[in-house]
């Protein structure tokens, strides 16, 4: 294995980098759509401060429809969309763009399960005080959810890590690919726990990382 290790090593980072590309563009997406539209989502509900069931009912078909859409599929059906937006539909920056949708729907979907648990008296207080709009969702939703939202962003950072190892048919490259296309096509089994083994790796300290930080803001 340390023989597998040596040969490949170049190849191996690489391949780390283009995983961080693809997951840092849809991390990146998550934050300045996902949180937004979460938002949003939590906002338009039945019984919340600004109920819209129209605009509810279309939001959550749209993240329903992505969320439940099977991965490999939904790249192949963006391909056009992602030569239009990127120029091209092969390569690790190709593969940011299915990548990113995923990423705002499914983060979408667990910052308003976060926002749901910040206690209403909370709300209450906060327009009692006066406060804006702006200064309800960033003073005192957001502070209130912290946690949670750090909690999912590092769920959502986990899974985009599972989902980019997929990217290969369109020759997105990353770790995943990697051990596909050196170990286990190959017939190399060594350098396939090698890639297997650098994941893991890599999701641990994530997790790691994301938990801790989660507890520090932990008002709780």
């Amino acid at each position: 294995m340390w023989e597998s290790m040596l040969k490949y090593q170049d190849l191996m980072w690489q391949s780390i980098g283009e995983t961080f590309v693809m997951v840092g563009i849809s991390i990146l997406a998550a934050l300045l759509v996902g949180l937004p539209l979460g938002t949003v989502l939590y906002f338009c509900r039945k019984g919340q401060l600004y109920e819209n069931r129209s605009l509810s009912l279309t939001l959550n078909s749209i993240v329903n429809v992505v969320r439940s859409f099977p991965f490999l599929l939904l790249v192949v059906a963006l391909i056009p969309v992602t030569r239009f937006l990127v120029g091209t539909s092969i390569g690790t920056l190709a593969s940011t763009v299915p990548l990113s949708v995923v990423a705002i729907a499914y983060y979408a979907r667990l910052v308003e399960q976060s926002l749901l648990e910040v206690p209403r008296g909370t709300i209450e207080a906060a327009l009692s005080m006066g406060a804006s709009k702006l200064e309800l969702i960033f003073k005192f939703l957001y502070v209130e959810a912290r946690s949670g939202l750090v909690l999912g962003l590092t769920a959502s950072t986990i899974s985009f890590i599972s989902f980019s190892t997929v990217m290969g048919v369109v020759g997105g490259g990353g770790v995943g690919d990697f051990a596909i296309r050196y170990g286990y096509q190959r017939f190399e089994t060594e350098v396939m726990v090698y890639a297997i083994v650098v994941m893991i790796v890599l999701v641990q300290l994530i997790q790691f990382t994301g938990s801790t930080v989660a507890r520090l803001l932990d008002k709780r």
